[in-house]
């Protein structure tokens, strides 16, 4: 027991020291060139228009500050080529691209006939399978943030090792409009979405807040739930619900000992903090890949030796500091 106490003295002086070198190296912004692409589906009813007018706007203004390039399909009033081939225009163009974050967000409606799940656009509608085909190449990180009814399948359809994919369904036969597009719009720039208070809102954070302000706009108004968001970023096409978490770490056990969601969409930001803007592209997706190390090591924590996981854990964490404190000298 002392010996443990010993070792997680240490662990926290260790991160205590990593978050005085991310501190002290915040004083420039080195971040790469990301994009947003911004899908706004068919509305079918003015009242709807309106409501994903403004979801947009709020996804736009958030990007806008957090350096991002935004790029819409679906909002020019005339246009000479459909939305769908626009769209496939704009992902070809981004998938050609190897570096920086790409994130998809999609505000609409969407359709499920027992086997193809689609999104609805003005003119021809983008399937889960075809937007799978379309995304194949694509090398970057990746986010989708699918926020229309029958969402479900596109899970399963886009999920990949290096991508975040959340809906706001947890099937295809969920078909009614769905509140969780305008919660999500609202949280992904809010600090009150921000659980860890480390001065910026993740897109788990984002999904989280958004999910409970779904569960409790339906229970405020005696409604029976009709949609149950999902995310998975583990690549294994199985979603995790929001009720799996508490904070930002999962507190549910998959089956098999597999490791849960959560991580990856807690390294991604459409608004970065000070700290997060000093690393380079190089340094931030080392210090992701040490994170997911550590989460890695704690699920197997149960199977190991105290001293052989303490060991290792701190290895880990003083490479971590180290690397900040690289970076930190680099500047």
């Amino acid at each position: 027991m002392e010996r443990d106490a010993v070792r997680s003295s240490l662990v926290r002086l260790i991160i205590v020291l990593t978050l005085l070198f991310a501190a002290r190296g915040a004083h420039a912004q080195t971040n790469e060139q990301r994009t947003l692409v911004l899908v706004i589906g068919a509305a079918g009813e003015p009242e709807y228009g309106d409501k994903f007018s403004a979801w947009a706007k709020l996804w736009k203004q958030g990007a806008a500050e957090g350096g991002m390039l935004v790029r819409v399909v679906g909002e020019d009033a005339e246009t000479n080529e459909n939305d769908l081939t626009r769209l496939q225009k704009i992902l070809t163009e981004e998938v050609s691209r190897q570096a920086g974050e790409l994130w998809l967000v999609f505000i609409g409606h969407g359709t499920f006939d027992g086997q193809t799940a689609k999104f609805n656009l003005r003119g021809p509608d983008i399937s889960a399978a075809d937007l799978a085909v379309a995304l194949k190449p694509c090398h970057r990180p990746l986010a989708v943030v699918q926020c229309a009814s029958s969402s479900g399948p596109f899970l399963t359809a886009l999920s990949a090792t290096g991508r975040v994919i959340i809906t706001a369904t947890r099937s295809g036969y969920e078909d009614n409009a769905t509140r969780f597009g305008g919660y999500i719009a609202g949280a992904i720039a809010s600090p009150a979405a921000d659980l860890d208070k480390d001065g910026q809102t993740s897109l788990l954070e984002a999904f989280l807040m958004a999910s409970r302000q779904v569960e409790e706009y339906y229970k405020n108004e005696g409604l029976l739930m009709t949609e149950h968001a999902l995310l998975d970023d583990n690549g294994d096409g199985f979603g995790t619900p929001p009720d799996w978490f508490h904070g930002v770490r999962a507190t549910k056990t998959a089956a098999g000992g597999k490791a849960v969601d959560g991580l990856r969409a807690n390294q991604m930001f459409l608004i970065r903090g000070m700290s997060e803007q000093t690393l380079s592209p190089e340094t931030r997706a080392r210090r992701d890949d040490l994170e997911r190390e550590v989460d890695a090591l704690r699920v197997r924590k149960a199977a190991m030796k105290a001293d052989d996981y303490y060991k290792q854990l701190e290895g880990l964490m003083v490479q971590t500091a180290r690397l900040y404190e690289t970076n930190s000298v680099q500047k």
